[in-house]
This record gives structure tokens, sequence and C-alpha cells, in this order.
């Protein structure tokens, strides 16, 4: 299940990108994207740690 980032709340912090394991983000046009959602093994440390809750795990 790979992560989805709510662009309307996304700021661009970088955090994300910052705390996942496997590389997942990558900040591009001031706004996180996931670019290797295959890589996601749904730890959760990018939810627990955006400080927007612009992530959330698809099901």
């Amino acid at each position: 299940m790979p992560p989805r980032v709510d662009l309307e709340k996304c700021t661009g912090c970088g955090t994300c990108a910052d705390v996942c394991p496997n590389e997942v983000f990558e900040i591009v046009d001031d706004k996180s994207q996931v670019i290797h959602p295959d890589d996601c093994t749904a730890c959760e440390q990018c939810m627990m740690e955006c400080p927007e809750e612009a992530i959330t795990l698809e099901e």
C-alpha cells in the first residue's frame, strides 16, 4: 500500500523524504511526490513525522 500525499496540505518541507528509509519520496516543484511507491514498506514514519499531516497510506 503506497503512501499518498495531499498536495493541498503539503508545504514541501522534505521531512517525509528525510525520514523514509527507502527513498520513496522526492521534492518536486516544492511538493512531495511519491517516486518509488513499490519500495514503500508501510513503516508509517512519513505519516508520523509529517507536520502538515499530508500523508496517508492507501489500502
